[in-house]
């Protein structure tokens, strides 16, 4: 007897290797190229805003799902009036040096365990992958100290503003992502310099490449956003030299929503991020709210939820609408007022537990080498985060199956399907029967031809930190 139950245990063992295999093998085939991001922080020391330096810890602790071209430290409202200090770019680099002590644990979330070269890193990075201390510090560098539109010209060049140039000069298909949590003035002049020295053609191809997401706008001296100051940002002349060339996100809503619901649930932070792996033991108490940055790079997290080029879809980084901007002057995708305001904090209420959840169950990775991993979603038995695109005859009734979607971890799975009515053309009730089960049928409103639906399947584990994932499906309806 004692000897079958050796083997009865040996079995199971198996068993459960083989379980963890084929999830991993089948994670593998989800994984798809990393969004590659640029990130231009203000960050400083935590007695006066320490929002920046909370924001790279999440960052971080997230580094396997984005492409870090660049960490450029650079001005915005945290240095004022005054150029911003060099000796804060330390907040920059003592950030790195905690993911260094941390990444080892991290690593087990994906199965890694080694590094690529610095060469193969520094090419394209798949989701799922981790970069090494070394190639964060190899990009991490300074940007423009000073602030507003005046700066700009051949005193103002600095490495971040070269850097930009030379990754966006790279043959390389994907938008890269400029995210300012303070100024972008380091990216403004980096396309003051192209515009000098390229033809009309060449600058518009350069910034054809370019999607920016700033956290309101931090370039002007005095951060008075009801000042009329607008017209001393390099912003404002970002937006109004080449408004159709330059995807532009304004954001006036999600960083509140973020700054404040944040530091209404502070004790959670306390619980669940402080002190959890190296990066929790240093993330520092709020003053003013909690990781007002983070949207930024929410906006272009790979969850499946929306695709970052279309904003008003509605994310995790908010929605956006195209219009006139706070400034009075220039249009871009923002959020300041009206509709896209409500629409915008609507969502950002509804999506923050999730957004947060996602947060804690990494720190837990980083702490212990442990925790719960997202469920992965399969529609139709399509993999991955695109958007499925399908195009039904008005009247019929589409099936969509999920059952074949899983948890890496084993963990029990629920269902929800739902209209995201704000994101769609179609204007109607739009019927889905068994809404939480695995496999729905959605009929085809009788008037829907050329209108669109945007239908949203989100699977959450029972794991804990309940982990959501996403998938989105876009109906073009047809006659």
């Amino acid at each position: 007897m004692l000897k079958f139950r050796l083997n009865l245990r040996k079995v199971v063992a198996i068993a459960a290797c083989l379980t963890v295999f084929s999830a991993n093998n089948l994670l593998a085939q989800t994984f798809q190229q990393k969004p590659r991001i640029v990130v231009l922080t203000d960050i400083g020391p935590f007695s006066g805003e320490p929002d920046d330096f909370q924001s790279m810890v999440r960052l971080l602790a997230h580094a396997d799902l984005f492409e870090i071209e660049a960490l450029i430290a650079s001005s915005g409202f945290n240095n004022g009036n005054d150029p911003y200090p060099e000796e804060w770019f330390d907040f920059l680099k003592s950030a790195i040096d905690l993911y260094e002590k941390d990444v080892l644990n991290l690593m087990k979330r994906s199965g890694q365990t080694d590094f690529l070269s610095l060469d193969e890193e520094s090419a394209k990075q798949k989701i799922g992958y981790w970069p090494s201390a070394d190639y964060l510090r190899s990009r991490a560098v300074m940007g423009s100290r000073n602030l507003g539109f005046a700066q700009l010209g051949d005193s103002n060049n600095s490495c971040g503003s070269d850097l930009i140039i030379k990754l966006v000069d790279e043959s390389d298909d994907r938008p890269l992502w400029i995210i300012a949590w303070g100024g972008a003035n380091t990216l403004a002049q980096a396309i003051w310099k192209v515009k000098q020295e390229r033809t009309e053609e060449q600058l518009k191809t350069f910034l054809n490449k370019l999607c920016i997401y700033t956290i309101t706008d931090q370039d002007f001296t005095i951060p008075d956003l009801h000042a009329s100051k607008f017209h001393l940002s390099s912003h404002q002349w970002m937006r109004r030299e080449f408004e159709k060339d330059l995807l532009f996100i304004w954001d006036q809503s999600a960083y509140i929503s973020q700054n404040l619901i944040g530091r209404d649930n502070w004790i959670e932070y306390e619980t669940h991020i402080q002190n959890h792996g190296n990066l929790g033991t240093v993330y520092p108490k709020y003053r003013g709210g909690v990781e007002g940055d983070t949207p930024s790079f929410l906006h272009v997290m790979p969850n499946g939820l929306n695709d970052p080029m279309t904003p008003n879809q509605v994310g995790w980084g908010g929605y956006f609408e195209w219009r006139l901007g706070m400034d009075k002057e220039t249009c871009s995708y923002t959020n300041h007022d009206g509709h896209a305001k409500e629409v915008s904090q609507k969502y950002e209420r509804y999506f923050y537990s999730a957004i947060f959840n996602n947060f804690a169950a990494r720190m837990d990775w980083a702490k212990d080498g442990k925790g719960n991993r997202n469920p992965i979603v399969i529609v139709n038995k399509s993999k991955g985060f695109d958007i499925l695109k399908l195009t039904p005859k008005q009247g019929k009734t589409v099936k969509l199956d999920a059952s074949k979607s899983f948890d890496p971890d084993g963990d029990q799975l629920t269902y929800k399907w739902w209209v995201l009515s704000e994101a769609g053309t179609y204007d109607g009730d739009v019927v889905i029967m068994n809404a939480n089960t695995e496999k729905v049928r959605i009929m085809m409103p009788s008037d829907a031809a050329g209108k669109s639906i945007h239908v949203i399947c989100e699977v959450t584990d029972n794991g804990i930190h309940n982990l959501t994932s996403y998938r989105r499906i876009i109906f073009d309806v047809i006659r």
